[in-house]
């Protein structure tokens, strides 16, 4: 009888441990070992923090940055890497000057040297104050009947080119916006003696691209940023007529400046201290510097941040 039981409780342990044998061997051929790629993105998954949402800057800018399509290409990469969502405000540099003085922006990427030393120096501007980005020259553009013959004897100098047009009383639209192009226009009206007035002289009021539009409508001259007018040039009959002045008057310097966080508690200093380090940083500047290159087959920007 008890050999009878040793008997019925050895197989009983044989079949639970031959059962739990064939079970393993079915599930190693049914499911099979993650390889090593899917395990490689599923470490990197687990290691990588999504960037959170952080809120919105306030970007004060200069119509030319958004005219000519720059911001619409690398402020996503600015979003993605931040979490910060971007307010573009484009108005002439000075209103976006006068906008940061009264707290109403948070950072801001302008191009009138002169004001925004005052604006820094008026206690404005964060401690770090102002920082170069990028740079690109301005052109003086016309209509190719060249009314003014500029082409034909100062096709590099600024100074001779406004002098004819002013002797010519040819058509000459103006921005009249208080932006940086405009300061850089009556900049050179000035160093002529010459203060612009009567039928000829045009005061638009308005953006770049806006003004090119009117100038290639009236057949008339301007003064335009480079990035600015290759975005639009294949829409106007108008040309260059001035261009590469080697005494420098037509350089186009931008700044970025992170308006003072005293000005009121609605300044979002973190993010526009954000937005600085990341457009001065070497990969933006990358993107800057690429910019144009395979629509216009030139930069319409140069990187130039320390």
């Amino acid at each position: 009888m008890r050999n009878k039981q040793r008997k019925n409780v050895f197989w009983t342990l044989l079949a639970l441990a031959l059962g739990g044998v064939l079970a393993f061997v079915l599930a190693a051929c049914t499911t099979p070992a993650p390889s090593s790629d899917a395990q490689g993105a599923s470490d990197a998954q687990g290691s990588t923090d999504a960037v959170q949402p952080k809120g919105t800057i306030r970007l004060a800018t200069t119509t030319s940055t958004k005219d000519s399509g720059l911001l619409d290409v690398i402020l996503p990469d600015f979003t993605a890497k931040t979490g910060y969502e971007v307010d573009v405000i484009s108005v002439g540099s000075g209103d976006a000057m006068a906008m940061g003085e009264n707290g109403e922006a948070d950072v801001l990427l302008v191009h009138s040297p002169a004001a925004e030393k005052a604006f820094v120096e008026g206690g404005n501007a964060d401690a770090t104050g102002r920082l170069d980005v990028m740079y690109n020259d301005y052109v003086i553009i016309g209509p190719t009947s060249d009314p003014a013959g500029i082409l034909a004897k100062d096709g590099n100098d600024a100074v001779a080119a406004f002098t004819d047009i002013a002797d010519a009383q040819a058509p000459f639209i103006s921005r009249g916006d208080n932006s940086g192009t405009n300061a850089k226009e009556l900049a050179i009206w000035a160093q002529i003696g010459i203060t612009p007035a009567g039928d000829w002289y045009v005061v638009a009021g308005d953006g770049m691209g806006a003004v090119i539009t009117m100038a290639d409508e009236k057949l008339a001259y301007t003064l335009s940023d480079r990035a600015t007018w290759l975005s639009k040039a294949s829409s106007t009959d108008l040309e260059i007529v001035c261009e590469l002045d080697p005494s420098g008057i037509l350089y186009n310097q931008y700044g970025v400046i992170c308006v003072n966080p005293d000005k009121n508690s609605s300044i979002n200093h973190d993010g526009a201290v954000a937005f600085q380090e990341w457009i001065t940083s070497p990969e933006t500047q990358a993107l800057i510097g690429q910019y144009g290159l395979d629509t216009y087959g030139q930069a319409l920007f140069v990187p130039n941040a320390a």
